[in-house]
């Protein structure tokens, strides 16, 4: 379906990913191996580009909210909550002044999670893989999340199964993706960097599969969005800012820069600077396109375990 580069750090490698033509799911085949993801992870959300990521995750508030409105609107009141790829554990920051009676955990394979801890923002720092820990999770949450994390992981079935068990009865399952099926991801190929983001997106998953999944395993879906859920900074903005991440003569991953590329960069950064608001312009039209047409470049769903 597509083949493309690394975009977001300019990194070596191309990536294929493609479509099941039974049920419309994309995934990166061939995948790479847990020694290639650990080399493209690398620097991206610690490290050399801590700070941009963190810039990112703070650039989220209005996807925050609209997360917590959706469990609002559903009765949801949380006394324990795991948000599973919590990153630094910016979003349960934000909850927890929704809902400041409950405790927040964060789980990540990455160190950052610790830093999320000393903030305060999470009661506890959960490090490693979910579907290795969940076993000692039995049923201890009444809500768990998962936030621009299932499309990461090598197997998302997998990781649903863990999330169950994590539930307790009567619990809830807050999940949001990437949309596949988004029109500007299709026309922007491999630079719609939300949606495909490679290497990094293992699989991308329609919103009807993963309703179905959840369905299938006994959980009842309550609340769907897709307009709603649309995050802002993703079309033209992220490629400018993107683009000066790729060239900067300082990235460890980089050969090392000759004199002419290294007086380039203050020029390229200028300029990019120049780019960036007309791009902030493009991306807010985007932003109300899909709102009126409910659909983005991502989608959330709220379900409940039984019991």
């Amino acid at each position: 379906m597509l083949q493309t580069a690394d975009h977001f750090q300019g990194k070596p490698g191309r990536f294929s990913l493609e479509r099941c033509r039974g049920c419309g799911h994309i995934f990166q085949n061939p995948r790479l191996t847990q020694d290639g993801l650990d080399f493209y992870y690398r620097d991206f959300y610690d490290g050399h580009g801590e700070r941009l990521l963190a810039f990112g995750f703070r650039s989220l508030k209005a996807s925050y909210r609209g997360r917590a409105r959706l469990c609002e609107a559903h009765g949801v009141v949380p006394t324990a909550w795991l948000d599973v790829g919590s990153g630094y554990g910016h979003f349960c920051g934000y909850a927890r002044r929704r809902w400041p009676d409950a405790v927040f955990h964060g789980l990540d394979q990455g160190a950052g999670i610790d830093r999320g801890v000393r903030l305060g923002w999470l009661d506890r720092a959960l490090r490693g893989r979910f579907a290795d820990l969940a076993g000692e999770l039995p049923q201890q949450y009444d809500v768990v999340s998962m936030h621009n994390y299932l499309e990461h992981t090598r197997d998302p079935q997998a990781e649903l199964e863990a999330a169950l068990r994590a539930l307790a009865p009567g619990g809830h399952l807050l999940l949001e993706l990437p949309d596949p099926q988004w029109p500007m991801a299709r026309l922007m190929r491999g630079r719609c960097l939300p949606v495909w983001c490679q290497p990094q997106h293992q699989h991308l998953i329609p919103a009807e599969n993963l309703a179905k999944a959840l369905t299938d395993r006994g959980l009842v879906v309550l609340g769907q969005e897709r307009g709603s859920a649309h995050q802002w900074f993703s079309e033209l903005s992220p490629l400018v800012f993107f683009g000066c991440v790729k060239a900067d003569p300082d990235a460890p991953w980089q050969p090392k820069a000759s004199p002419a590329r290294r007086a380039a960069w203050p020029a390229m950064v200028a300029a990019a600077a120049l780019a960036m608001p007309a791009a902030l312009a493009f991306d807010a039209l985007v932003v109300l396109a899909a709102r009126l047409g409910n659909r983005g470049n991502a989608y959330r769903l709220l379900a409940r375990k039984p019991g």
